[in-house]
């Protein structure tokens, strides 16, 4: 089963796709800043009609659908990786995910609260791409610190400490670590630790209700943005989303069964 962290500023809607995506959910979404504690964690199904056909063909008797866990975490705000806001608590609840939906908020609202003031994309999808790439600089140093370390008693670490030694070089640039090309030896040293900027990311350009059919700049602010970093972008309406979990399964269709189809084939890249 894959699993997916939810990321985001305060108030930008990640409880509310959260409670979207998995029926029944209750995630707390209110407007202030860190109304999410605790994560918040649930399984959701993958819509998929190829299941239907394949199981005709074989005369399955039973259907598993693949599944996808969300983790909902509290919103992240500048120096997170420094402890700010509920920071590292946060961090370390998302570094066992295989991807991140980075929620960025593309919408004006006066009645909901924006911690930075304003609605800008671009500062904050820097904010918290920068804490990620923080607290990944802050692991990999003191990981190669040991490794160093050890690779004076055991020449078995040097692969690790090649690869953490390419990684600290692009976190150091403000780069994340997908950025670096490891062999599968120098992969396999590296794992274990869970690297945020070395997931896969999709962003989740969360709109309102009226320019869901055909975006806004601010959408294509995340749209540029992405590309640099081949990434992909799903433009949502959490609240409409959430509104459609009120409908009978057959018919929701929406964001979940867009970000479990990229679930299914992006984190297999």
């Amino acid at each position: 089963m894959l699993r997916a962290g939810i990321v985001g500023l305060p108030n930008v809607g990640k409880s509310t796709l959260f409670n979207a995506l998995v029926a029944n959910a209750k995630a707390q979404a209110a407007n202030f800043p860190f109304c999410t504690i605790e994560p918040n964690v649930g399984i959701v199904s993958v819509p998929d009609d190829r299941l239907k056909i394949l199981a005709e063909i074989s005369n399955s008797e039973n259907i598993l659908p693949a599944r996808v866990e969300f983790v909902d975490i509290a919103g992240l705000v500048k120096g997170a990786s420094k402890g700010e806001g509920l920071g590292n608590q946060f961090l370390a609840n998302i570094r066992e995910v295989d991807a991140i939906v980075h929620v960025v908020r593309c919408f004006d609202d006066d009645d909901i609260i924006h911690v930075s003031g304003s609605v800008d994309p671009a500062r904050d999808i820097e904010v918290i791409n920068l804490e990620l790439a923080l607290a990944d600089l802050d692991q990999a140093e003191r990981r190669l610190d040991r490794a160093r370390k050890d690779l004076r008693k055991n020449k078995d670490f040097q692969i690790e400490v090649d690869a953490l030694e390419k990684l600290v070089e692009v976190l150091n640039e403000g780069q994340p670590c997908r950025s670096v090309a490891l062999n599968e030896e120098e992969e396999l040293a590296i794992k274990a630790l869970g690297f945020l900027t070395r997931k896969p990311i999709i962003y989740g350009a969360n709109v309102s209700e009226d320019d869901l059919s055909t975006g806004n700049a601010w959408v294509e602010q995340v749209k540029a943005i992405a590309a640099t970093d081949g990434a992909q972008v799903v433009m949502i309406s959490a609240q409409v989303e959430a509104e459609l979990v009120e409908l009978p399964e057959d018919e929701r269709g929406g964001v979940s069964g867009i970000l479990g189809g990229w679930m299914r084939g992006g984190c297999d890249r």
